[in-house]
């Protein structure tokens, strides 16, 4: 296998957790899928619309995110999306572990 193809698997399977803490952290906030893809995009963390939507359709089954229709503002109907109370206690404790898991890194690191 070539080092291309061997890093490309590697860094999309660290990818695949933090789009879920992203997604969460960023939810804080109701926003609609396209809004949520232009600002994870401009972090720095670029999501396709066929990752993201069946992904917040599933934190949604998952009772992590609510969901609401918004037709009130004489635009086409956006469904937005936001944490909920379980939703924001599992983004804290993601967020948690997250800052110990890069410290741990960090640590292995700067032992090299």
């Amino acid at each position: 296998m070539k080092k291309e193809e061997l890093l490309t698997g590697f860094l999309q399977e660290m990818r695949r957790g933090t789009v879920i803490l992203c997604v969460l952290a960023k939810l804080k906030n109701a926003a609609y899928g396209y809004n949520l893809i232009a600002e994870l995009s401009e972090t720095g963390i670029p999501i396709e619309a066929n990752t993201l939507y069946p992904l917040l359709r599933r934190l949604e089954s998952q009772g992590l995110l609510e969901s609401n229709w918004n037709t009130t503002d004489g635009a086409k109907p956006r469904k937005y999306y936001a944490t909920t109370e379980m939703g924001k206690e599992i983004l804290t404790e993601l967020k948690t572990q997250w800052q110990t898991t890069v410290q741990n890194m960090n640590n292995i690191m700067e032992a090299d």
